[in-house]
């Protein structure tokens, strides 16, 4: 990453800090948090880490040809000076992470401030919401880009990456490669860990959108208030125009009460009476959706071939980012009526010619769990069979509370292997079989294919099967390896290989 190539010298990067004359008119061709991807005439970034300095680096990238060592002060106590020289400094900078935002939009001429920036934030509906706007962007001719879980790239052309919100240099030059390619219009995942490690310092939010506040990375921000508080950072955001918040998440109303005065807010809901975009008359059908939409920009019947009741909360996500960007009702309604599902995102196959309905979801959190399963009933004239399981290394809490929800909502459980990375596979089956009150009655299958499997062959005509957890995932992780795995291709093969 940060591949794009420009230059600027130091005393215009640093803008006010105080240079000696004579490193001010050393120039930067690249910025790199990365000793190993360095090449000559970058900077190299090193940063303090939760476990070491990132100087540790600074002979890799001095070999490599780094300009100039941009380090954040102080020094390591156990700190073996760099070799540091006229034509290769190492700079001692104050507070540097808390700088680099400013910096890395600096050298690449502020790229997110000439494009509309839409910052999607929340536990659930993040991915979902920020490719359903991509596309509705895209569909009336707009060049748009999405930052996100499935990738970085404009609409279409998708390169993954390893994590929703890539780090600050990369998060700018990305935008960088988007203004060269002509995009007006940016949709980015926006995640807690982002918000609170300055990921995303700098960019130019013009809206942002908050979908919903459930249990998920506790491991990472310790309680909910923490992880409230990271999610709000991004409606006090400076230059922030409009804000559309979900009414019906009682954080999202608590929101909506603390906008700065300068931001506009648009509110969404289904249940909320009073919100500014409402959907009513709900029809749900093997088909997709249809419902009545109520918003400031008119009024009319909308259809869609998504599945699930919480999918219309994405839509009036989006809906209200239209309306922001100046849609028209009628523009509004065609772009919905014309999206896509996202991969991974209530990915169906069979429902048809007596098949059973099959689904993959990405569903990993208590939340989301429990909103697929209770929409998935309304699709279900037979049994609801769930194949789950809780990733490792990852939030224990949650895993008897998955266990919990999926003995409540559906008929047939199957307990499989998620992502376990390092973590023990049988202590996290045991951890979710303690939420079941009767575990005795749940089916174990840790080979994730087989579990599939055995879940396809028992369904039957008007029953739905939901494995969750993976998505749009093509690896499962395990002890420190990605092994190739996809949910939907596996269902496809043994729905292939079985007569429903």
């Amino acid at each position: 990453m940060n591949a794009l190539r420009t230059a600027m010298n130091l005393r215009d990067l640093l803008a006010d800090a105080a240079l000696p004359a004579a490193l001010g008119d050393i120039v930067v061709r690249g910025l790199q948090l990365d000793s190993r991807l360095v090449m000559p005439g970058d900077a190299f970034v090193a940063l303090r880490g939760a476990h070491q300095h990132g100087i540790t680096f600074a002979p890799t990238a001095l070999a490599r040809g780094a300009q100039v060592i941009l380090a954040e002060a102080p020094a390591p106590v156990a700190f073996a000076p760099v070799a540091s020289s006229e034509n290769q400094p190492v700079l001692w900078i104050e507070q540097l992470r808390d700088q680099l935002g400013g910096i890395a939009s600096r050298f690449y001429g502020a790229p997110s401030a000439t494009m509309q920036v839409i910052g999607v934030t929340g536990t659930n509906g993040k991915t979902s919401t920020v490719q359903l706007l991509a596309q509705a962007l895209s569909s009336v001719g707009l060049t748009t880009a999405s930052i996100g879980t499935l990738g970085a790239g404009l609409h279409g052309a998708l390169r993954t990456g390893e994590r929703t919100t890539p780090d600050v240099l990369s998060v700018h030059a990305l935008f960088a490669e988007f203004r060269d390619e002509g995009a007006s219009h940016v949709a980015m995942e926006v995640s807690s860990h982002a918000l609170d490690q300055g990921r995303v310092d700098a960019i130019a939010f013009d809206i942002a959108v908050f979908t919903n506040l459930t249990r998920d990375h506790l491991d990472y921000h310790g309680d909910m208030q923490s992880y409230a508080a990271a999610k709000a950072r991004l409606f006090a955001w400076p230059g922030l125009s409009c804000a559309v918040i979900n009414a019906d998440d009682a954080f999202g109303r608590a929101l909506l009460q603390q906008l700065p005065a300068s931001v506009s807010a648009l509110s969404y809901g289904i249940d909320a009476a009073n919100a500014d975009i409402r959907a009513s008359g709900i029809e749900t059908s093997a088909h997709g959706l249809r419902f009545h939409l109520h918003t400031p920009w008119g009024d009319g019947a909308v259809g869609s071939s998504l599945l699930g009741r919480f999918n219309i909360a994405n839509l009036l996500a989006v809906i209200g980012c239209l309306g922001a960007l100046d849609f028209s009702f009628a523009q509004i309604q065609n772009a919905i009526a014309q999206l896509q599902p996202v991969a991974g995102r209530m990915n169906r196959l069979g429902g048809e010619n007596a098949a059973p309905l099959i689904v993959v979801d990405y569903a990993h959190t208590p939340d989301a769990l429990e909103q697929t399963l209770s929409n998935l009933r309304a699709h279900s004239a037979g049994r609801l069979i769930c194949v789950f399981g809780c990733g490792g290394e990852r939030d224990q809490g949650k895993r008897p509370q998955m266990g919990a929800i999926a003995e409540r909502l559906a008929d047939v459980a199957i307990v499989t292997d998620d992502n376990p990375r390092g973590e023990d596979g049988d202590v996290i089956v045991a951890q979710i079989l303690a939420g079941f009150s009767a575990p005795n009655n749940v089916t174990v299958e840790r080979r994730r294919a087989a579990a599939i499997a055995l879940a396809i062959k028992q369904a039957r005509r008007g029953d739905v099967v939901l494995i969750a957890g993976k998505g749009h995932e093509d690896y499962q992780e395990v002890g420190g390896r990605k092994l190739p795995f996809d949910d939907l291709q596996v269902a496809r093969s043994v729905m292939g290989a079985h007569t429903c």
